[in-house]
């Protein structure tokens, strides 16, 4: 199991297509970039004019204000967007070099930002990302651009060895607030991260965020962050350095690691919900393209109803 990912496996899947049967030469982004428009873009942000209602429009968008005014229905028409920026802001931390099961944090990190990079390419959109967390390496930042330049830059980043043995730092709202400076109004940010931690303190740069942009979230998890393995007494090291012994054979203490894992994530869902951020865990030990098509999939049919 390697700790970073290939480069020519990211850039390979923009074909990831034979996971659904497809042959491996149509791009796999007809299916996961499909579902990637409806739930991103769906009718576009920017607002064009209000119109008399016809017959087969789509009642989501009735201007009930001018409906009532007018006693005759009336519409908002939305121009669909041809291009828009996305940032893809990746983990790169030493505590993103963990997996117990599947691959490690690390390499689902790159493949989620991969996948969700082509698709974002394939629909004309501006594309970029941020690579932070790395002590020795420090915050390395790609700004959106047309072509896939950028989004080449930073997958090449996220196969390059991080620092070993150094203790994590917490940077990820000093990255959100640098990656977002100079960004358009509507700009769609995606977060992937391991956001196993206490996510008070993040609620303000979110909150700020949300206000001109789209935010996504994809917590990276392994099952070991909420299960510990009944292993006896082990030594852990801290992210600051600091060594803790835990005896995994407790099962107070088993149950008591599960809350509080329950907790934190909690309280993510809690500020995400709040703020109107989209919330999409993505597993070390499940397959990222089906995992992200199945989580699209569900946001599309929410958004139906």
């Amino acid at each position: 199991m390697s700790l970073y990912p290939r480069l020519d496996d990211l850039l390979e899947l923009r074909h990831q297509a034979h996971t659904l049967g497809v042959s491996s030469h149509h791009l796999v982004n007809s299916t996961f970039a499909g579902l990637y428009a409806s739930v991103f873009r769906g009718a576009g942000v920017n607002f064009e004019e209000v119109r008399e209602y016809r017959e087969g429009d789509d009642i989501r968008y009735m201007d009930w204000k001018v409906t009532a005014r007018t006693n005759e229905p009336h519409l908002k028409v939305f121009r669909e967007e041809r291009e828009r920026s996305v940032v893809l802001c990746v983990d790169r931390g030493p505590h993103m070099a963990f997996g117990t099961r599947g691959t490690f944090k690390s390499v689902q990190a790159a493949r989620a930002a991969a996948l969700i990079g082509w698709a974002a390419s394939r629909l004309n959109d501006r594309v970029g990302g941020m690579a932070f967390g790395d002590p020795a390496d420090g915050l390395k930042h790609f700004r959106p651009a047309r072509g896939r330049r950028a989004l080449w830059q930073l997958l090449r980043t996220l196969t390059l060895p991080g620092a070993e043995q150094e203790a994590s730092i917490d940077c990820l709202a000093g990255a959100l607030q640098r990656a977002t400076r100079g960004l358009p109004t509507g700009s769609l940010v995606f977060v992937i991260a391991d956001l196993n931690q206490d996510a008070r303190d993040l609620e303000r740069v979110l909150g700020a965020l949300t206000q001109r942009n789209r935010v996504v979230l994809l917590p990276v998890d392994d099952p070991a962050d909420w299960t510990i393995p009944a292993m006896g007494p082990v030594t852990f090291t801290s992210s600051d350095g600091t060594l803790i012994e835990i005896d995994t054979d407790d099962e107070a203490a088993a149950r008591a690691y599960r809350a509080a894992w329950q907790r934190r994530r909690d309280n993510l869902a809690t500020i995400a919900h709040r703020l109107n951020i989209i919330l999409i865990p993505i597993r070390t030990d499940h397959e990222i393209h089906l995992s992200l098509i199945h989580s699209l999939e569900q946001r599309a049919k929410s958004r139906a109803v």
